[in-house]
């Protein structure tokens, strides 16, 4: 089948309004409606303006907001941002402990060296991304290090510092089996199959929030694995391991690690009561899910 060429016109914001009360929804304030839709796309907001739609059908369900979607659409931001915060320490704790560990097993140039890894191709591709984020890089111990020394690149514990979450990913998942990959895992209480699955979908998880793509009720694309133990407290396994549940509770696992004083936990809920309409089976929350240790600590 012949895919055809779209050739929809654009609409402007009043005929965005009359749109959307033309399938019934209900505007409280039209004003701030036609504000927040000249600084925030219809585009972006469709999204949370779906779950009033009835089902298979353009129209709104009877009484839907346009403020009801609005307020959806900032908690969902303000989850995202809550994530973001939590997952910028868990990647900088990975960084630190695979610079140690690796620079301690294989010298500080350990990443330069492709006997370290599985794919002589995949190594070569990770050094030249490694390149080009530090040739983009303006840090002044980056400036200071090449101006002193002729080396390709710093040493693991500064290059690190400036290589991007998707490439530290990538640099666990094509190391070599062996101690040095697993003694990282055991620092987070997880075999290395299970770091590697797990810390490829948090990169997965905060590049949708580096995006500022809709979180809350998504279904997730990249899975990360269940694992057959943990060596710390984790929860019952949901029956969807796609939705935002169980990426949430990875989070809080690393941060048993990272962080064991964090309040993530606690924040969550008290953004749930702050908007009290979200409905968060459509997040994959089991009924009981406050009952579980990781997330009554």
């Amino acid at each position: 089948m012949t895919a055809s060429l779209y050739n929809q016109p654009p609409i402007s914001v009043s005929e965005q309004l009359l749109l959307l009360k033309r399938d019934g929804l209900v505007f409280k304030d039209e004003d701030k409606a036609r504000h927040i839709l000249e600084n925030i796309s219809l585009f972006r907001i469709k999204s949370y303006l779906k779950p009033f739609r009835r089902t298979g059908e353009r129209s709104f369900r009877d009484g839907a907001t346009f403020e009801s979607a609005y307020s959806l659409y900032r908690f969902d931001s303000e989850l995202r941002k809550m994530v973001c915060a939590e997952l910028e320490k868990i990647e900088i704790s990975i960084r630190t402990q695979l610079s140690l560990i690796m620079s301690e097993e294989a010298g500080c140039f350990w990443f330069e060296d492709v006997a370290n890894f599985r794919d002589p191709l995949r190594h070569e591709g990770l050094l030249l991304s490694l390149q080009n984020e530090l040739r983009r890089n303006d840090d002044d111990a980056i400036i200071d290090f090449q101006r002193k020394y002729s080396n390709t690149f710093p040493p693991s514990w500064i290059t690190f510092e400036i290589g991007s979450f998707g490439t530290l990913s990538m640099m666990y998942r094509w190391l070599k089996a062996g101690r040095a990959r697993r003694q990282l895992a055991y620092f987070y209480g997880l075999t290395d199959t299970v770091m590697e699955s797990w810390l490829h979908s948090i990169v997965y998880v905060r590049n949708i929030c580096a995006h500022h793509s809709r979180l809350w009720n998504r279904q997730l694309s990249i899975n990360a694995i269940v694992p057959r133990r943990t060596y710390l407290p984790f929860i019952t396994i949901p029956s969807d391991i796609k939705r935002v549940y169980y990426i949430l509770s990875i989070i809080l696992y690393f941060l048993q690690t990272v962080n064991p004083t964090s309040t993530f936990g606690r924040r969550f809920k008290a953004l749930l009561l702050k908007y009290p309409d979200i409905n968060v089976s459509a997040m994959g929350f089991p009924i009981d899910w406050e009952d579980e240790v990781l997330w009554r600590t």
